[in-house]
């Protein structure tokens, strides 16, 4: 049997499903499939390992005629057409579990790097800049006593917040619905107006698409810290960017765009800005981690066994 997988992935789960006798085409470019290419190519394959970026709608799954499994290499699913590949009796599946520390882990780093002012202060000392210790040399946002609004509350988000707890902080939350943690519920409302730090960490689906726009930005305290490790099309980017403008968001640290690759001009421009080009999984562990799990909801459903993670 043939599997596309479309970006290479790390080997251990390559080499899964050699040992077990598949054929595999690797696609090679680092550029983002497009829609035209999937639809040339689909039809003669039992299973697809597919990137969070690639489009995979209607049109897609009616080229592919053998398919039986599209396994993404994420947690989100908002690349597929989930009701289009049912009707087709296509099995969907993704990588949850894996990621979850990695992409905390990251969203930490975001927030700290944002708020302390670590880049600006890097290229400042790399430049020559630095002439000595000063009592307002890059002065930024602290965490102790602070409040951090979290937006999504699955596993991510929960892994973020017992970390963010240990620097001292008062954590509240909104999600789509309460969870059994030891945090606060509150109306997205109050979230936004109570919070020093906001960082999200919910899915994109139609609902959550531009969750944050001039809008919700204006809600905000003065000077709020914001973390996005989620999915850019949450935001409106150009409201985000007249947010960081004005004052209103002191600091953004952001993993993710709304138009990814593309980053608005503006927004590469701005002290106040960390940029990262959506590394929230990329530790060693947990890309092998996905990488094999893929694999193996490959492997079972062309086997005819359950996978271990379907999407519903």
């Amino acid at each position: 049997m043939k599997i596309l997988i479309t970006k290479k992935i790390p080997e251990t789960g390559i080499r899964f499903l050699k040992d077990r006798g598949y054929e595999l085409v690797v696609r090679e470019s680092d550029t983002l499939i497009s829609e035209e290419e999937l639809i040339r190519g689909v039809q003669e394959f039992d299973g697809i390992i597919s990137m969070l970026s690639d489009p995979i709608g209607a049109d897609v799954l009616k080229k592919a005629e053998k398919c039986r499994i599209i396994a993404n290499y994420a947690v989100g699913t908002n690349n597929i057409d989930i009701e289009a590949a049912k009707t087709r009796g296509i099995i969907v599946t993704n990588t949850p579990d894996v990621l979850t520390e990695a992409t905390a882990e990251l969203a930490m780093a975001l927030l700290l790097a944002a708020s302390r002012r670590i880049v600006e202060s890097d290229r400042f000392t790399r430049d020559g800049k630095f002439q000595g210790w000063g009592p307002l040399l890059f002065l930024g946002k602290g965490l102790n006593t602070k409040t951090v609004g979290i937006v999504g509350m699955g596993r991510i988000g929960q892994t973020f917040a017992r970390m963010v707890s240990g620097f001292g902080t008062q954590v509240i939350y909104h999600s789509r619905r309460k969870r059994d943690v030891p945090y606060p519920f509150v109306a997205f409302e109050t979230l936004l107006r109570e919070s020093d730090v906001i960082s999200l960490h919910l899915p994109l689906t139609a609902e959550s698409r531009h969750m944050f726009t001039e809008k919700e930005f204006r809600t905000m305290k003065d000077g709020v810290v914001f973390i996005n490790t989620a999915r850019g099309p949450i935001v409106r980017e150009k409201d985000l960017v007249n947010a960081l403008k004005s004052g209103k968001i002191a600091f953004a640290g952001l993993d993710v765009y709304e138009f990814e690759p593309e980053i608005s001009d503006e927004l590469k421009t701005m002290k106040n800005t960390v940029l990262l080009p959506h590394i929230g999984s990329a530790t060693e562990k947990a890309r092998n981690d996905m990488a094999i799990l893929a694999a193996r909801n490959v492997d079972a459903v062309l086997n005819g066994k359950p996978p271990a993670t379907k999407v519903e």
